[in-house]
């Protein structure tokens, strides 16, 4: 790759292998660091229709010199880590950050770094990674992980994750954004670390201490658009190409796209490289516009995989798409893009409706197919394959490979950020179920040969709610959030409801987890259950066997109950408020797990209302 895919602010290396991004060194004779020697810093940006730009570099100002592809360059003395710099476009003295910006201390608006990514000592040589296939996820917010909401804080509670049973813990957006709490959504520096939770070092020694556990790290980015405020990309170079309902969307496929794409997959690999991190959750990849042959998402796949081989561990791309389209997650030997996973709306939407009977919005079709959408789901992937949506009015999806794609390139959960959050009231299942239900939700998840995931909290049933909320530093901004909250939910068919404002800071600390909920009833047995249903899905090769065609399903609409056929073991759950008696035409062998005292005999298993159980048959 050529010299303008490199740092745009690099110290000169000191005989370790350069990085894609930040600033890497010292100057040195053979490699080795000199005393006495300053450190030269090569301070580059694209800014291809600019006639003049400047780096102001602690407070003074060095000329920069263009190439004939646009980028400017100018080596600065005595510009080491923790230097302050910014750029001054054409005429106008206004400091811009930089795009690629490794280090954003003061903020998105603020001037930029230089970040030395050498001066980490990682603890993590020995790891080898954590494969996708047979992981259990586990999502997370940094800000309301804990009552810190920081990246030292959340390294605290890691040994209870390591404790439940997680191989890879999936973690919000990090980057940069403006405001002191926020999702992670309306990031604007993709390469800079918040400094709402620590900065970028803080991220490697979280990233460091799951690895010492055991445990990989997923993190969420966001390609598909910038957030409203502090994106000054579009003062440099032609980085945007209109835009979708979140904001302004890069330019992926016209003219001058090409260091634009650049900009999106060297930020990925930085992630996977620089920081250690093992996968990758793409933001609404259906809103990445690109009509180029070869899509973004496809070349990415192409150089992660490159990168994977030359790190010597797994490094896994999960895609969030709308488009119940396969071709995401098919091996591009098969004509795929050769993704590892996508989240499943349609898995989520299917068991939400089943326990909990809400048919509103875009539940409607899923709740019209009942138990009977349920069994479709588990031995399909996607209700909708071409069919009918009555939320999109047109038809939607396409039929999956059943023989060529396994269960495991789906997530599955019951509960995520969005679909919590998007509430209006930020409401998790626990306030709609009983602790019986949710214990069958679990089963069900755990059961499934998906690759499921547990939201932050949902493993002892967490009552506090998770709601929408950000803090803009521009009064109108904050204002525009407010209404358009309120008016996205009328879109979606939940009607008038009251929404908590976003902007409030009561709004973010109610979203934050209660530890001490785990310890009284009935959340401590909730939590047991789901550490013993980790604990079965891999001790049970049934359990997370991928293969879609080898599911069986038996549905019973009236009695609520559902019966998951895995190998030798039945997954039975009784979703109903009576007693039922299941056929499970087969010997009853051993009860390996149930929420409640239950009886097998012969070939039948009584069940509580609103239970469980996981049997051996034959």
């Amino acid at each position: 790759m050529g010299e303008q895919q490199e740092a745009r602010a690099r110290l000169r290396d000191d005989g370790v292998s350069p990085t894609r991004s930040g600033a890497r060194g010292t100057s040195c004779v053979a490699g080795g660091r000199l005393e006495g020697f300053s450190p030269v810093t090569d301070f580059e940006v694209w800014a291809p229709h600019r006639n003049q730009v400047r780096v102001l570099v602690d407070g003074t100002t060095h000329p920069m010199s263009r190439d004939g592809s646009g980028w400017w360059r100018a080596a600065v003395d005595s510009a080491g880590p923790g230097t302050a710099y910014a750029f001054l476009v054409d005429d106008d003295e206004t400091p811009l950050p930089d795009p690629r910006s490794r280090w954003q201390p003061t903020g998105v608006h603020g001037a930029s770094r230089v970040y030395d990514d050498g001066g980490y000592r990682w603890q993590d040589r020995m790891w080898t990674g954590r494969a996708l296939p047979g992981s259990v996820l586990y999502e997370l917010h940094i800000g309301t992980f804990t009552p810190a909401g920081t990246f030292d804080s959340a390294i605290g509670k890691l040994d209870h994750l390591a404790g439940l049973g997680i191989d890879m813990v999936e973690v919000l957006p990090v980057n940069a954004v403006d405001g002191p709490r926020n999702w992670g959504y309306d990031g604007v520096g993709w390469y800079a670390v918040t400094e709402n939770y620590g900065g970028p070092d803080a991220f490697k020694r979280f990233v460091d201490a799951c690895h010492v556990r055991g445990m990989g790290v997923v993190l969420d980015v966001v390609y598909n658009h910038l957030g409203p405020s502090g994106a000054y990309l579009d003062r440099f170079a032609p980085y945007f190409s209109g835009s979708n309902i979140w904001g302004p969307s890069v330019n992926l496929d016209k003219a001058h796209s090409e260091p634009v794409r650049r900009f999106v997959i060297e930020n990925a690999l930085m992630w996977l490289r620089d920081f250690h991190v093992d996968g990758l959750r793409l933001d609404a990849v259906h809103a990445l516009h690109d009509e180029r042959a070869t899509h973004v998402l496809e070349q990415l796949a192409i150089e992660v995989e490159a990168l994977s081989t030359h790190v010597g561990r797994p490094l896994s791309l999960i895609a969030e798409s709308d488009l119940n389209d396969a071709k995401l997650v098919t091996a591009r030997e098969g004509g795929g893009y050769g993704l590892h996973a996508q989240w499943c709306d349609d898995i989520h939407h299917t068991l939400h409706s089943a326990l909990t009977g809400e048919g509103q919005g875009y539940y409607a079709d899923f709740a019209t197919a009942g138990l009977t959408g349920l069994a479709h789901v588990f031995t399909r992937a996607f209700l909708h394959e071409g069919t009918w949506s009555s939320f999109r009015q047109r038809l939607h999806g396409a039929p999956v490979d059943t023989r060529r794609v396994p269960g495991h390139r789906f997530l599955a959960y019951l509960q995520n950020h969005d679909q919590i959050g998007n509430r209006a009231t930020g409401d998790r299942l626990t306030e709609t179920l009983s602790p019986g239900l949710l214990a069958c939700g679990a089963a069900l998840l755990f059961g499934s040969p998906f690759t499921p995931m547990l939201f932050m909290g949902e493993e002892w049933g967490a009552r506090t709610p998770w709601q929408f909320f950000s803090h803009f530093p521009d009064p109108a901004l904050r204002e525009a959030v407010r209404k358009g909250r309120t008016a996205e939910f009328a879109e979606h068919g939940w009607g008038e409801v009251e929404v908590p404002d976003p902007n409030a800071e009561s709004t973010f600390e109610n979203s934050k987890l209660d530890w001490d909920e785990q310890l009284a009833e009935p959340h401590g047995t909730l939590l047991q259950v789901h550490r013993r249903l980790i604990a079965l899905r891999k001790e049970w090769a049934e359990l997370s066997d991928p293969w879609l065609d080898e599911v069986d399903v038996d549905i019973d609409e009236s009695a609520r109950t559902v019966v998951l056929h895995r190998g030798r073991l039945r997954v039975a759950c009784n979703l109903g408020p009576d007693v039922v008696t299941l056929a499970l035409n087969a010997p009853v062998g051993r009860i390996l797990l149930a929420s409640e005292p239950v009886q097998g005999q012969d070939g039948a298993l009584t069940l509580p209302p609103e239970s469980f159980a996981i049997v051996q048959v034959g």
